[in-house]
């Protein structure tokens, strides 16, 4: 009698806890294809505060809405995920370290691992802790350039790698607000990299690129050169500064200034006419006003021109300000204002796209878009993860959490 052997499908899960609207993702790994199985997206509610969490209780509410969303449509039960890490408590720096093998001998996966443990014993202020550990490359008695230094004959290994740090109590509370929506958190990821892993091509890397991920209260930046990670950083300006300015001129609330900008603001005030105003709400029974769309424009346009300026003086700390041959990739809500990819171009000097969800087969139409790039990364991510189980079971500390 024959029989056909059946393979269960691995579910992947990514939740990208946005501190005004929390996305999860749930991607189905059939072989080497990743398709869409479900979504699911809450307001964030009061957990968040200049990105970081004031209210657990929130953060684990809206994570826990979230995913039943996307449990119910996908028609799975959850038990982990992988979580995306920003705000302004990330941080990244090089790092470099060397191991002598003895003799000169094939360089073998536990010489990797010494490597990359003593790349990662650096000396970390109070409240930081490893987020990531990203491999620049590697050198073989002192000759660099090497992607993967296994099966090759040394007597010296070298690693340079770039370190992604965060504040140890933010993570911490981050994953204690996700075991509280009664998930565990198989790996914690720099936002920006989660993004570049799903709107980015390796190919685009290596020519050096740049992907600027605008959420709601902060920044992330992440930049490749040669397939390895050149930085990692914040930047202190975001969605929220765009609609507080706004908010100040029109002298209007918070909410009626975000709908004043995502229904009539553009990031370009050159493309306004003079004669073109906007009719704002009138609470408590006050006459209606106009403001001008121009000088509403312009003001969005000085706050994207301040954004796109520190991401270029970040850039120019790590010499990649003219190097940016595949351009910038935005992400991001705060990416889909209108006009702020020609802003991009005009300060960066370099072509500049939206980063959407791409290699999840099935994606919907109405979900592609770069405000839920982060949460198709993650997932992407976590499939990554599980296909690289024997890997890790062959690697020990931080290796077996290294991807590209």
């Amino acid at each position: 009698m024959n029989t056909t052997r059946q393979t269960k499908p691995i579910y992947t899960a990514g939740l990208d806890l946005g501190s005004t609207i929390t996305r999860c993702v749930i991607a189905r790994l059939d072989g080497s294809r990743l398709h869409f199985a479900g979504a699911g997206a809450t307001l964030s509610g009061s957990g968040w505060n200049k990105s970081r969490v004031v209210d657990r209780p929130a953060v684990s509410a809206s994570a826990l809405k979230a995913v039943q969303m996307a449990e119910t449509e996908a028609g799975v039960q959850l038990e982990s995920v992988v979580v995306g890490c920003g705000g302004l408590t990330v941080r990244g720096a090089n790092t470099r370290s060397r191991t002598e093998t003895g003799r000169p001998r094939e360089i073998e996966q536990r010489d990797v691992n010494r490597a990359f443990e003593r790349a990662a014993r650096v000396e970390l202020q109070d409240d930081r802790m490893i987020l990531q550990l990203c491999p620049q490359e590697f050198a073989l008695d002192d000759r660099p350039g090497f992607r993967d230094p296994r099966k090759m004959v040394a007597s010296s290994l070298e690693v340079n790698a770039h370190l992604i740090t965060i504040s140890a109590l933010e993570h911490n509370t981050i994953v204690d607000a996700v075991n509280h929506a009664h998930l565990t958190v198989d790996e914690t990821v720099f936002e920006a990299v989660a993004a570049c892993y799903a709107a980015v091509l390796p190919e685009e890397r290596r020519d050096g690129l740049a992907l600027i991920d605008i959420g709601s209260q902060s920044t992330q930046m992440v930049v490749y050169y040669g397939d390895a990670t050149q930085l990692a950083s914040t930047i202190p300006v975001a969605g929220d500064h765009f609609t507080r300015d706004v908010a100040h001129y029109l002298r209007v609330g918070y909410d009626d200034a975000q709908q004043v900008k995502e229904q009539y603001g553009c990031a370009q005030s050159g493309t306004t006419a003079e004669n073109s105003y906007i009719c704002l709400p009138a609470p408590n029974g006050r006459e209606p006003r106009d403001a001008s769309r121009a000088i509403v424009n312009e003001i969005l346009e000085a706050r994207a021109e301040e954004l796109f300026t520190l991401a270029q003086q970040e850039l120019a700390k790590v010499g990649m300000d003219h190097a940016l041959s595949s351009g910038v990739v935005l992400s991001g809500g705060g990416a889909m204002l209108a006009g702020m990819c020609d802003v991009a171009e005009r300060i960066l000097n370099c072509p500049v796209r939206l980063g959407l969800p791409t290699g999840l087969m099935d994606f919907p139409e109405d979900l592609d878009a770069p405000d839920w790039t982060v949460a198709a990364g993650l997932a992407m991510y976590s499939a990554r993860l599980h296909s690289l189980v024997d890997l890790e079971r062959q690697s020990i500390g931080l290796l077996g959490r290294i991807l590209r």
